[in-house]
């Protein structure tokens, strides 16, 4: 399996970025979001666009974490993941993840949603939102939306999330 190397989203990595997330989805809906994201200044946070790179410096994966709010309380929302197609299931989309948790905590972070595959990311240690009273503006299966606290020993806010405008709920 390759060595990953991560590291925030500079300017120059947009249209690689677009192109990631454009390969990895079945339309542009995903990479039109994360540029719309990218535009949002209520939903941009610094830092938290994370790409990962071969050694030879090929961007391969991208995870984005963005601002959104539980009961009025700041958290962060992980959307989207994704990785072209040829380096899928090589841990470059696991490695992008990690390094914005990693990030998320040190900026102070308390808590990250994610509606995503519920076999996929337990192992960053997400668990169905539901145990601590989070839930989303729509219909969703339980295991499908997770949360991660970030910060032992801070209270986790329960209530509805409210997603940047860009996620048009």
């Amino acid at each position: 399996m390759p060595t990953w190397t991560t590291r925030p989203e500079t300017p120059a990595d947009i249209p690689a970025v677009r192109e990631i997330v454009t390969a990895a989805f079945p339309t542009a809906e995903e990479a039109d979001l994360v540029d719309a994201l990218r535009a949002d200044p209520q939903a941009w946070i610094d830092g938290l666009s994370v790409v990962a790179e071969t050694a030879d410096g090929t961007l391969a994966g991208h995870a984005l974490f963005t601002r959104c709010h539980v009961d009025g309380t700041p958290a962060l929302a992980l959307a989207p993941v994704a990785v072209l197609p040829a380096f899928q299931r090589q841990g470059a989309g696991a490695a992008a993840v990690r390094a914005g948790l990693d990030t998320a905590r040190s900026l102070g972070e308390n808590l990250v949603l994610v509606l995503g595959h519920p076999e996929y990311y337990p192992k960053f240690g997400f668990a169905p939102a539901s145990r601590w009273s989070v839930r989303a503006p729509f219909e969703v299966p339980d295991e499908a939306l997770m949360a991660l606290p970030l910060a032992p020993g801070r209270p986790v806010p329960s209530g509805v999330i409210a997603y940047a405008a860009p996620f048009g709920v």
